[in-house]
Order: C-alpha cells, then structure tokens, then sequence
C-alpha cells in the first residue's frame, strides 16, 4: 500500500476576549433570555475577569498549543497554570502564533467578501499598519482586502437600524458584522459572524502551514475542512464550501475541496480521507484545516465565575495539516490500522474504547502498550474540572489503560504507571473538534522525528445525538508513525522484456 505522510502542521489561537464575551453562547444568552439580577451578577464578574493578551500568552497550555513548551514540560509545570504563569512568553510558536484580537477583527475583514464586516475607519487604519507588518500575511492581501473603514456614525446606524451586531476592542464599538439577508435566519449577523471568525481563523493557520511545510500555495491541490460551523442558506442549511472560501483568501489557486462534519471526530476523519486521497494517488498535497467556534468561547463561565477561575476559554483554537505522497523521512498515517465505532458498538466506555483501541491494533498485529503515547479529547482541565466535566483525558487514559488490563497486557496495579507513560495532558480550548486528537499530531510528529516515540494514536469521538437525528456517538482512531524509510523498488520485468533476454541470450550462444 502506498503511503500518505504528514508533512507539516500548524497550530494557532486568535485571543478574543471581547468576542467571547460578547457572543460566546453561554453569555449571549445569558444576555438575551436573562436579563435579571442574576444573569446581570453573572456578566458583571465575567466583565471583571477577562484576561489580558499578555495574560493569555504566558498561560502554559497556550504556549503549549503553538509549539514554545513541549508537553511532557507542561505536565511538569507547577498547577494550577493559571497561578503560575511561564515567565516568558511569545507570541509566535515552532507550529503558529497567539493573534491579539484587534488584528483578528482585521483578519475577519479581510476574508470578507460580501461586505459584511465593516470597521470604524480609525481602527482600520491602526490594524492595517500592524498587519502589514505581519510575517506572514501578505502585504499585497492586506492592501487589497482590508477596507479603509466607515465612520462610526454609520457603523451605529447599521447596528440600531438594520440589525447588525457590535465589534468591540478595548470595551468600544469599532465595527459591526451586518445580516446577509433580510429574513433568512442561515444568513443573520451572528451566523455570519461564527463563520466569518472561523474561516478568518483557518486562514491564518494556513499560512503558517506554508510557512512550516515549505511549501508554496500553488502545490496545494486540495483542502478538507472540518470545523463544526455549518454556512448555507434557508434552502440549504449546511450546504458550505468553507474549504474552498479559505482556499480563496489562503491564495492556494490551484485547489479545490470538500467540508466534514462529525462533531469533535471530524478532524480526524478528515486526516483519514486526505490520506487516502493520497495514497490513492487521487490528490498529492491535502491540507486539513479549521478555525474555532464562537459560541463555545466562555461556554463554561458561568463555573469559573462562581469558583473564582479565571475564564479561560477566551481563545478560537485553529490548526492545519499537510498530507502529502511519501518522502521517506516524515510520519505516517496507517491506513490499515483505522478503528472505527460501529452502529453495533453501543455507546458504553468500555465498548467504544475497544472498537478503537484493541480492535485496529489487534489488526495489524500490535498490542495496546505497542502505542508509546495516546491522545483523545485533550480539553484543558482546568477548564473542565471547575464547569464539573472532570479530566478528560485523564478519563480516557485511564479507560484504555484498564482494556489493557483486561486483555492481560498489564497488571491492575500497573494502570496508574500506564496512564502516566502513554498519555498526555489535556491543553486545548473547549471547541469541540480543536481537542478531538489532532492538537497533538504536531507534538507527535517532532517526537517521532526525534525518536523519543516510535508511533501514536490519535482518537477522535463526536456527540451527533446533539443534532437530535439519533442517539448514537462518532468515534475513530488512526495511528501515526516512524517511517521507515523508503523500500528499495523491485525491477518488474514484463512477458516482453524476458522473451527478449532470453533471444539475446540464445544468439550470443549459437555465435560462438
């Protein structure tokens, strides 16, 4: 079977503070629908605790995210990370950047274009100067796309009159995201505005792809995106193409693409199908991409409020990946080796856990602890603890640990020890499908470069029963390793190529 390697990846957050508290769902709601004492108490804390840039990047698990602090240095790091802040931070990583949010409202406009987002032209003119001076957005695209602004007055008007929603930056109006359609509910401002931050996200994170891959835009021939945002219309709600609009902005011209949706497993469905594409020899270069979801920022703050955590979840989460045809040095995804959760699995732990841990290895003829490190659901837990949820991923190591056990790989009191040496702390932001496996493909592969692990397993599970079309759950696991180099090519020889040796043969005989 041919091989599909991954040959570069990408990790950025976009910081938006104002955005989440504006309009992540938890406080947008909490806004609209509860307008009491009490939804005013909760909003007012939440006001008072949101962290500042500088606050966000020396928060461990983000420097983490871009690739500054390696994660076996993280789950060293004193707890909790919030009270211990890395002493330096930066804001551009080995694998992306840390965007401040008046940029990313730049970056929102310039991937507009239907003249939905409009800045105060003051705000404008200051984020068109500190983007122009970004290393890697172009200045071509920056001079070409970013509007020169309106002025506030008619921002205002947009807002009170026509149902636009508010930008904010330092606690002022500087812009507005404006309905695409009079009546169609798909195409209201804060549907736009969701999708609009997601594509500007994934946009970004292309870009540092090119940068890490070393790889043009015009090599790239294909984009799967796997966000959990939907883009449609009334007639068709999730219709997309978002792969193709980030294709657009990102300047890959010569691509094209598809969306996938599965809730958190999409990113690893999506790593899947661009291998096989490659392998297939269908697609060469195939970039994974997406960008975060608005709604899920501060989704769990009314917790941290009331336990005196700080709110974390103030940062969109995006990534991409490269797969591409093998070179003989990068990883690879085996492809013989994908678990999948069936509609016969049932949905207990246990059973889930088996579909995609023992059954893909016992295929390939591989045992549980043969992975050195797992990864699945890797949500901070800071966050998830105080909110109730518990530690995630510690929950699931802890699961594929005890199957180890019960198919008499380890002992009992091993479990602890196993969990310690094959699995990794939870350090990314609550969106769904940003924790779901992939974050730490970028991680693994710098490993297996450097030969402190050999393969990992990346497992990516979605709740579709949040749709309400059915009660059943994703899941899919997919193993990532050391290449081994490429075999050497047997000469083949055709019916034709023989028929003719042996003539030559024959008459050099009867020469002599």
């Amino acid at each position: 079977m041919a091989k599909a390697v991954v040959k570069g990846y990408a990790y950025c957050l976009n910081h938006v503070p104002e955005l989440a508290y504006h309009y992540g769902n938890t406080p947008y709601t909490e806004r609209k629908y509860n307008p009491s004492e009490g939804g005013r108490s909760y909003l007012e804390k939440l006001s008072g605790a949101l962290m500042s840039f500088e606050e966000a990047l020396r928060y461990p698990p983000n420097q983490a995210y871009i690739g500054n602090l390696d994660l076996d240095a993280l789950a060293s790091h004193p707890r909790p990370w919030y009270g211990n802040p890395l002493g330096e931070a930066s804001r551009f990583g080995r694998f992306g950047e840390i965007m401040p949010e008046d940029e990313f409202l730049g970056l929102m406009d310039i991937c507009d274009v239907f003249d939905l987002v409009w800045l105060e032209e003051g705000f404008s003119s200051r984020v068109r100067e500190k983007l122009s001076s970004h290393p890697l957005i172009p200045r071509s695209t920056v001079e070409s796309r970013l509007e020169r602004g309106h002025p506030l007055a008619e921002i205002e008007r947009e807002i009170s009159e026509r149902h636009a929603l508010p930008l904010y930056s330092g606690g002022e109006v500087v812009g507005c995201v404006r309905q695409g359609h009079e009546f169609d509910e798909c195409l209201e401002a804060y549907v736009l505005l969701e999708n609009i931050a997601c594509k500007a996200g994934a946009v970004l994170a292309c870009w540092h792809l090119l940068k890490n891959a070393g790889i043009s835009a015009e090599e790239v021939d294909f984009v799967i995106e796997c966000s959990e945002e939907a883009a449609g219309d009334m007639n068709q709600r999730g219709g997309g193409d978002f792969a193709k609009a980030i294709a657009e902005i990102a300047g890959l011209s010569n691509a094209s693409g598809h969306d996938v949706r599965a809730f958190c497993a999409a990113p690893i469905n999506a790593l899947v199908s661009a291998a096989a594409y490659v392998a297939s020899g269908a697609r060469r270069n195939v970039l994974v991409v997406a960008g975060g979801a608005v709604p899920k920022l501060y989704m769990n703050s009314r917790d941290h409020v009331r336990k005196g955590v700080p709110p974390l979840e103030d940062c969109l989460g995006c990534l991409a990946v490269l797969v591409g045809p093998d070179d003989g040095v990068s990883p690879y995804i085996r492809l013989d080796a994908i678990g999948k959760h069936r509609v016969a699995d049932g949905a207990s732990p246990q059973a889930v856990t088996n579909a995609l841990v023992y059954e893909p290895l016992s295929r390939v003829g591989l045992r549980i602890s043969d992975v050195d490190r797992y990864a699945a659901e890797l949500q901070n837990p800071e966050i998830t603890v105080p909110a109730g949820a518990g530690d995630v991923p510690l929950a699931n190591f802890k699961m594929i640990a005890a199957l180890a056990a019960v198919k008499g790989e380890i002992k009992r009191e091993e479990i602890d020890r196993f969990v310690a040496e094959h699995g990794v702390p939870g350090f990314a932001h609550t969106q769904g499908h940003i924790p779901s496996g992939v974050p730490f493909l970028g991680h693994a592969c710098e490993w297996i470069k450097a030969g402190k692990i050999r393969r990992a397993m990346l497992i990516g599970k979605g709740s579709l029963f949040l749709a309400r079309m059915t009660n059943l759950s994703e899941g899919i696991s997919v193993l990532v390793e050391k290449n081994p180099g490429r075999e050497e090519e047997k000469p083949s020889f055709t019916r034709e190529d023989v028929r003719a040796a042996v003539v030559e043969v024959l008459s050099e005989l009867l020469s002599r």
